[in-house]
């Protein structure tokens, strides 16, 4: 730096050399000086870049010799600070004290005063909510059950599954659906789909709060029974497929005790357990779940390349046979889903096929997939239940698939022939998103928990699915570099989807009039008389028969076992909501439902802190993975 010329009113100049003639080289001007450590002295310097240290004399000074020898080396100066007036001196330094007590006080106050005056909404524990609703799934596992489950009231049952059949066969394994015991393959393919997605989106996520191994366990118990309960008769690819659809009866009036009927948990089951079979090239919608599942999950287990191939080559061969001439719903064929039509009715299964082929295109890259989709994605459209437009569930796959398509086009635009497709996939993705965030076309109830189906079931299950699409559509379009979503004239932000979504959450989690989460196990108050066999009978090590049983149903205390991580059925569209193991419709958990809230739960979660230097926004979403299948030949130049 610049040597300092003397101040006439601050600071005194005096060579240290006692010599009174100052020779030539003296009096030469030194443009740089600096210091070095211990020197208490200046130095001349060649840079402007070297430091600079000056020694004011607040201190007192060390009596030595060296202070009083010449450097034969350089010319040295010293210079004095003299304070003009010491009391002005002193209050800046009790000030400049003061400021740097504040600033570290400040922070330290803000970081214990109580949590409702720093916070407009209570804080919640996402990573926990995560980690519940996975737990249910344990707690609905069928077959040999593992010893390592967090699950402990739960044990090996439905090892007979299966035998009834002639032959018989194995349908050991899989999920019971909700509080009775039976196995039905859609709403498991549609769980095990929706799953797996939101692990290829947000697997950074789970792998943050170390939940990625325990999702991928659920998904491959889901996929290890599917690939059971969907048989070829030969190994030839184009060999017909049978589909065992339902495991267990909901009652056709001759049994005296079904699953439905009876109250024994599953390890105490003793009554018949049909099994329902169907062929896979009419029960075309369980056809084109089950290979939207397999394919998925391919995805997930693609660094286990056996596996992933197996259930790639299972999902092809079963959408060669779902796409054949002759198609219909799986429930409209007494034998197939007859009985599952009480429970799972299916409307249509133009979505479904979509749906498939879409995700099939993903795990393979064959765009012969692909092609049905977008060519026949107008016609889901226009058959699906127009009471359903907007939702989506075990039943209607038309928008999670618009998102998928939009996805392509944001990332992936492949140009002709699916062009036509994937416009009418964005325009009907962007008019969903709106109509969630407008009021115009959904209403909410009083509490703010949307209403996507006034007439139909509780409706907590489709606003979580609301939610998940929201932000997941959010997080494609900020990857995208857009900033809102179009509506007509008007727009919405992003961060008004992300608060949409973040608030359907919360409402499940308690934040709701009945001060309720309906989460079972999380927060202060959840309910405790869920409609769950399982749940609902001690472990006691007695066995109870079907009328012993009825009274653990119609018992007013709280359950014996905590069905951590349930989603129960929850409020009616005026959020009211009655606690009561007798009226499931309130009460009951499905694995479907529970699917929707793992997704919702998981994208808007926050995200795992990155690297310093990393670029791009941090979303905690994997852009590439699911397009990892997928290798374009550049046009030629």
């Amino acid at each position: 730096m610049p040597a300092a010329s003397p101040s006439p009113y601050s600071m005194d100049s005096s060579p240290m050399n006692s010599n009174a003639e100052v020779s030539e080289i003296d009096r030469t001007r030194i443009p740089f000086v600096h210091t070095v450590p211990a020197a208490s002295r200046i130095l001349p310097s060649a840079s402007q870049w070297n430091s600079i240290e000056l020694d004011f004399n607040l201190v007192p000074r060390s009596e030595n010799a060296y202070h009083s020898i010449p450097s034969n080396y350089s010319k040295s100066y010293e210079f004095e600070l003299v304070v003009s007036d010491k009391p002005y001196f002193k209050r800046f330094l009790i000030i400049l004290g003061l400021l740097v007590l504040v600033a570290i006080g400040l922070p330290l106050l803000l970081h214990f005063l109580p949590q409702a005056h720093r916070h407009k909404t209570s804080p919640m524990n996402f990573t926990l909510a995560v980690a519940h609703s996975l737990n249910f799934f344990d707690a609905q596992k069928s077959g040999r059950y593992p010893t390592t489950s967090p699950v402990k009231f739960r044990g090996i049952s439905g090892m007979e599954d299966g035998n009834s059949r002639n032959p018989p066969v194995d349908l050991k394994g899989g999920f019971y659906d909700s509080g009775n015991n039976i196995k039905f393959s859609f709403p498991t393919a549609y769980t095990v789909t929706l799953l797996s997605w939101s692990v290829i989106e947000y697997h950074e996520k789970f792998d943050d709060i170390n939940e990625l191994d325990h999702v991928k366990d659920i998904i491959k118990w889901g996929t290890d029974y599917l690939l059971k309960a969907s048989v070829r008769s030969n190994s030839t690819s184009n060999a017909p497929v049978t589909l065992y659809s339902q495991v267990g009866s909901t009652g056709n009036g001759t049994d005296p005790y079904t699953d439905m009927s009876c109250w024994e948990k599953p390890e105490d089951m003793s009554y018949p357990r049909p099994v329902f079979a169907c062929d896979g090239t009419t029960a075309a919608d369980l056809a084109g779940e089950v290979v939207a599942a397999l394919s998925a999950a391919s995805i997930v287990f693609r660094d286990e390349k056996d596996y992933s191939n197996e259930l790639v080559q299972a999902a092809e061969s079963l959408y060669v046979a779902a796409t054949k001439k002759g198609q219909t719903t799986y429930t409209s064929v007494k034998a197939c889903g007859g009985e599952a039509s009480r429970v799972y009715n299916s409307s249509g299964f133009q979505d479904e096929l979509v749906w498939g082929g879409t995700w099939l295109f993903f795990a393979t890259g064959n765009t012969t997939f692909l092609e049905y989709a977008a060519l026949n994605f107008s016609a889901a459209i226009k058959q699906q239940d127009p009471k359903e437009q907007g939702v989506f569930y075990w039943n209607n796959k038309v928008v999670a698939t618009g998102i998928l398509l939009t996805r392509l086009r944001f990332f992936r635009d492949l140009g002709f022939p699916f062009e036509i497709g994937f416009k009418a996939a964005s325009d009907m993705t962007e008019a969903m998103i709106c109509s969630y965030l407008s009021d115009k076309h959904f209403h909410k109830s009083p509490g703010g928990l949307i209403v996507l189906m006034p007439d139909g079931s509780p409706p907590i299950q489709y606003a979580a699915t609301a939610s998940f699409l929201t932000k997941l559509y959010s997080d494609y379009l900020e990857l995208g570099l857009q900033s809102s979503v179009t509506c007509g004239k008007d727009g919405f932000s992003l961060q008004t989807m992300r608060s949409f979504s973040t608030s359907q959450v919360r409402y499940i989690l308690g934040e709701n009039p009945m001060k309720m989460s309906y989460l079972v196990g999380f927060g202060k108050k959840y309910p405790t008389h869920v409609h769950h066999r399982a749940a609902s009978i001690p472990k006691d090590g007695k066995k109870y028969s079907c009328p012993e049983g009825e009274q653990w149903k119609t018992k007013k205390e709280p359950n014996p076992n905590t069905l951590y991580g349930a989603m129960v059925a929850g409020p009616d569209k005026s959020d009211k909501f009655s606690d009561d193991r007798t009226k499931p419709w309130f009460t009951e958990p499905t694995i479907a439902s529970n699917a929707g809230l793992v997704a919702a739960l998981i994208a808007t979660h926050e995200p795992p802190e990155r690297s310093f230097g990393s670029k791009g926004p941090n979303l905690g979403i994997d852009q590439e993975r699911i397009f990892s299948s997928i290798h374009l030949t550049p046009p030629a130049p």
